[in-house]
């Protein structure tokens, strides 16, 4: 098998690890009840406090970023309705962990109610903190991989680089680009895609 087949495959396999989370991880559970008969329109939707749930193909496109690998450490930052940390846990599987922070505690609560219908708290997958996602969560570091999934007007806030592992990645909506960044032992890779719109990183 050549290189570029190897590569091929491994972005096949990766897409259909996704797929296979977004069929098991059901939006429906993690929108209001006003919003149940859109959960799978391929649109955002708002859950209140000025938040919204993500557009489903932004975060497929997000996690194919991230190339998650199971046994990763995950952190989800603005984990909201907590769709994204229920998506994360599943990629990352059993032997995998995700830290979730939601800064508003009315969304916290909603987001940790939505994940608990599924068994990722119980087996210890997933833990959500109420706190500033900005500030990462240094006791629970380092990560292999960061999902900030609201936007900043300047980078990848300082704590979460430091507490991202050398060779790491980050996926982060910037202005209006969404930027994978990769941690190297000076500085970070960039890439950026143009072109989306989040609500604001708080």
């Amino acid at each position: 098998m050549s290189f570029d087949e190897t590569i091929e495959e491994n972005e096949l396999s990766r897409r259909k690890k996704i797929e296979d989370a977004f069929r098991f991880i059901d939006r429906r559970n993690f929108v209001l009840e006003k919003e149940k008969q859109n959960a799978y329109e391929d649109v955002p939707l708002t859950i209140g406090y000025g938040q919204t749930i993500s557009q489903p193909m932004v975060v497929a496109f997000m996690l194919n970023l991230l190339d998650l690998k199971e046994g990763e450490r995950v952190l989800d930052v603005g984990s909201g309705s907590g769709w994204t940390t229920a998506l994360l846990a599943f990629l990352v599987g059993k032997k995998g962990k995700v830290i979730a922070i939601e800064t508003v505690p009315e969304l916290y609560d909603f987001g940790r109610k939505n994940i608990g219908k599924y068994n990722f708290l119980e087996k210890g997958t997933v833990e959500v903190f109420c706190g500033d996602g900005k500030e990462g969560k240094k006791e629970k570091a380092p990560f292999d991989k960061i999902l900030v999934s609201a936007a900043t007007d300047k980078d990848l806030p300082l704590p979460l680089r430091k507490q991202l592992k050398t060779k790491g990645k980050a996926v982060i909506p910037i202005g209006s680009s969404i930027f994978l960044l990769t941690k190297e032992k000076k500085g970070f890779k960039r890439t950026e895609y143009p072109g989306f719109s989040f609500v604001p990183l708080i």
